[in-house]
C-alpha cells in the first residue's frame, strides 16, 4: 500500500532578503569622482609601479627588497580588493561589518607599513652595491614616498569619516 509523504518547506526571511538583494548588483560610477576614489586608484597604479620596479631586478639578493616587494605586493592587492567593494557598493550589503573602522584601520596599517617599507627602500639604493639595478631601485623608493602619502590621505578620510560615524 503507498505511503503519503508530506513534504513542508519553510523560508526564513534572512534568505529571501539574501536572494532578493543579491539579484542586483549595484555599480557606484561616482566613487571614482571622490577624492577617496582617485587616492584609490592613485594607490593602486603607482603601487603597481613599487613592485615592478624592484621585481625587474635582482632584488631576491637583498631581503630589505623582498619586505618592500612583500608590502608592496599585499597592499596592492588589497587596495585593488577594496576598490572593487566601494566601486560595487558591496558594504551596503553587509552591515553586520564596521566599514569605517575597518577602513581606516586598513589605511592606517598601510601608511605605516608603506612608510617604513619607502624608508628602508630608500636607505638600501646604493650605486655601489648594484649599479646596474640603481635607477630602478631608486624610482621605487620615490614611488612608494608617492603612494604612502596616497594612503595618508585616504587615512585622514577614513578618520573622518570613522569619527563622524563614532559621534553619531
Amino acid at each position: 500500500r503507498p505511503r503519503s509523504h508530506t513534504v513542508t518547506t519553510t523560508s526564513s526571511s534572512f534568505t529571501a532578503n539574501l536572494s532578493a538583494s543579491s539579484s542586483t548588483l549595484s555599480y557606484d560610477r561616482e566613487f571614482l569622482r571622490t577624492l577617496p576614489g582617485l587616492l584609490m586608484v592613485t594607490e593602486i597604479v603607482l603601487g603597481l609601479l613599487v613592485w615592478t620596479l624592484i621585481a625587474g631586478t635582482e632584488y631576491f639578493l637583498y631581503p630589505a627588497f623582498g619586505w618592500v616587494m612583500f608590502v608592496a605586493v599585499f597592499y596592492w592587492v588589497l587596495t585593488i580588493f577594496f576598490l572593487i567593494i566601494y566601486m560595487t557598493m558591496t558594504y551596503t550589503r553587509i552591515p553586520q561589518v564596521p566599514w569605517t573602522t575597518v577602513g581606516l584601520v586598513f589605511n592606517g596599517s598601510a601608511f605605516i607599513l608603506y612608510l617604513i617599507a619607502a624608508i628602508v627602500d630608500a636607505s638600501s639604493v646604493n650605486k655601489e652595491l648594484d649599479s646596474h639595478n640603481y635607477n630602478s631601485w631608486a624610482a621605487s623608493s620615490f614611488f612608494a614616498f608617492v603612494v604612502t602619502s596616497c594612503y595618508a590621505g585616504n587615512m585622514y578620510f577614513s578618520f573622518i569619516s570613522w569619527r563622524s560615524r563614532t559621534l553619531q
